[in-house]
């Protein structure tokens, strides 16, 4: 996923500012193996891009949807994803992690990505009322209202357990 956008305009011209609406359609999945923005998937982009004197400001939103699964469920579920970003992409490189403008542009792609990944949930939730799987039969417990199963026995008192059963 390559994003990049023309600075022509605003480079070595301190004060000067743009904005812009795009749209991305992303072609390789953003996320993790638990929750990501798949292949195909239509960010919206609002960019401002200011000219400072070390370089370019963009400052912006990216919005989607990410896929997943229920964490204590297992139901799929559907993320909306609102991130805040700002970086600086500078007109020298400094240091191995600069963002550079390159050839009049400036690549939003890692930015994104960084944006993105990271705030991206860990477990998410289909709600937070969510009670999920019963651990012994795996039934979801929102389904059945009076759900148990028997005490399990003490393993202590297994051998009584085995005797209980020879007489049967």
């Amino acid at each position: 996923m390559t994003l990049l956008v023309p600075v022509h305009d605003l480079m070595k011209r301190p004060g000067i500012m743009r904005e812009f609406n795009l749209e991305h359609n992303v072609v390789e999945a953003m996320g993790t193996t638990i929750v990501k923005i798949p292949a195909g998937a239509e960010l919206e982009i609002f960019l401002r891009l200011e000219s400072v004197h070390e370089g370019v400001l963009a400052t912006g939103e990216v919005s989607g949807e990410a896929k997943s699964e229920c964490s204590r469920c297992l139901d799929s579920v559907n993320l909306g994803v609102e991130v805040d970003f700002q970086e600086l992409f500078a007109y020298s490189l400094t240091s191995d992690e600069d963002l550079v403008v390159v050839n009049e542009h400036i690549d939003l792609e890692q930015v994104l990505i960084d944006s993105i990944v990271l705030n991206l949930p860990f477990q998410p939730v289909c709600s937070e009322t969510c009670l999920g799987l019963c651990p012994e039969c795996g039934i979801r417990l929102e389904q059945t209202i009076e759900h148990g199963h028997e005490r399990p026995v003490d393993p202590r008192f297994s051998a009584l357990q085995d005797l209980a059963t020879k007489e049967d």
